[in-house]
């Protein structure tokens, strides 16, 4: 997906310029690429923590081909990086954690985002600091 940087970037250490907000269906389709710059899936969607506005997860497509047979995973947006080079994300997540990861389920109903103990071990497998204060 072609998209202009309208995101903030980091010239200088803590000097902040472009814009620093970005709208949530320009990031949905934005490509994510993994340490050494392959394609690994695309955004579908944010989860976003009511009470603060923050986005806690972006919903990530990965596999399949035209839509179909694409698994989708849950990433702690922390584990994002937007790349302008890239024009898209970039993470430390690489395919075979993926593989392996424990896979998002919009349609089950045994998929409680009110369990915390669930983020918990999502946020353990992909190595990254809950977002809520502990």
């Amino acid at each position: 997906m072609a998209q202009t940087d309208t995101t903030a970037r980091t010239d200088a250490p803590g000097v902040m310029t472009g814009k620093p907000l970005i709208e949530s269906d320009r990031v949905e389709g934005t490509a994510v690429y993994d340490p050494q710059g392959n394609h690994l899936g695309s955004i579908k969607r944010l989860m976003i923590e009511k009470i603060s506005g923050k986005v806690a997860y972006a919903v990530m497509s990965f596999g399949g081909f035209l839509g179909m047979g694409e698994d989708e995973h849950t990433i702690p947006w922390s584990k994002l990086t937007y790349d302008t080079s890239l024009g898209g994300y970039r993470t430390d997540i690489t395919e075979e954690q993926l593989r392996g990861a424990p896979a998002f389920y919009r349609d089950r109903d045994d998929y409680d985002w009110s369990d915390r103990e669930r983020e918990r071990e999502l946020h353990d497998y992909w190595r990254a600091p809950y977002y809520w204060p502990i």
